[in-house]
C-alpha cells in the first residue's frame, strides 16, 4: 500500500487539506508526498494550490487530491471553499516553533466548524530533522492528539521522515470509513459519508466514490 501511480484509473477520490501556520512546511510535505521533491527556497503559498497522488488500499486505487493554502491571516477568507468536501486533514505545526503548536487548537476548531465530524485528522509535528532546535515535546503533542481524538506523527519533509506514512495512514482511514458506509448501505445504494460532497464547479474537486452507483454519470 503506497505504490506510486500517475494514471487516472482510480476507485476513490478523496480531498485532503493541509492547515497550520505559515512556514510550518505544508507545501514541502505536499510536494514530498506527491512528487518526492523538496525545495529549500519554498515561498509562502498565496491562495490555494493542490496536487494529486494515488495509492492502493486493499484491491482499490485511492486517489488523493491534496490542497495547500497560506497560513497567513489575510488569506482566511477562502476557508469555507477550501474546506468544502474535505475527507481528511493534516494539521501541521513546526516543532522548532512552539507558537505554531499553540495555534493548533484554533486551526482545529476552525477545521471542525467547516467540516463533518467524520473527517480524518492527523496532527503533524514537522521539521523533525531539526531535533537540536525542538521546542514541542512529543508527550505534549501526543496528549493533545489523544484528547482531541486525532492521529499524531512527527515528520521531516526535508529528510522524507514519516511523510509517506502520515499521508498513507490518513487515506487508509478515510477509505475504511467509506468502505464501512458502503457495506452498510449495500452495493446497490452506496452513499457518500457525511461531509464528502461533490462540487459541480470543479470536476476534480470531489471526495467521493468514483465508481459507486450514486456518483456514476
Amino acid at each position: 500500500m503506497g505504490a506510486y501511480r500517475t494514471d487516472e484509473d482510480y476507485d476513490y477520490l478523496f480531498k485532503v487539506v493541509l492547515i497550520g501556520d505559515s512556514g510550518v512546511g505544508k507545501s514541502n510535505l505536499m510536494t514530498r508526498f506527491t512528487r518526492n521533491e523538496f525545495s529549500i527556497e519554498t515561498k509562502s503559498t498565496i491562495g490555494v494550490e493542490f496536487a494529486t497522488r494515488s495509492i492502493r488500499c486493499d484491491d482499490k486505487i485511492v486517489k488523493a487530491q491534496i490542497w495547500d493554502t497560506a497560513g497567513q491571516e489575510r488569506y482566511r477568507a477562502i476557508t469555507s471553499a477550501y474546506y468544502r468536501g474535505a475527507a481528511g486533514a493534516l494539521l501541521v505545526y513546526d516543532g522548532t516553533r512552539h507558537v505554531t503548536f499553540e495555534n493548533v487548537e484554533r486551526w482545529l476548531k476552525e477545521l471542525r466548524h467547516h467540516t463533518d465530524s467524520n473527517i480524518v485528522i492527523m496532527l503533524i509535528g514537522n521539521k523533525a530533522d531539526l531535533r537540536h532546535l525542538w521546542a514541542v515535546s512529543t508527550d505534549d503533542a501526543t496528549s493533545f492528539a489523544e484528547r482531541e481524538n486525532i492521529f499524531f506523527m512527527e515528520t521531516s519533509a526535508l529528510e522524507s521522515i514519516n511523510v509517506e506514512k502520515a499521508f498513507t495512514e490518513v487515506l487508509t482511514q478515510i477509505y475504511r470509513v467509506v468502505s464501512k458506509n458502503t457495506l452498510e448501505a449495500g452495493e446497490e445504494s452506496a452513499v457518500l459519508p457525511k461531509g464528502q460532497t461533490i462540487n459541480v464547479d470543479n470536476k476534480d474537486d470531489v471526495s467521493a466514490v468514483k465508481k459507486a452507483g450514486c456518483c456514476s454519470a
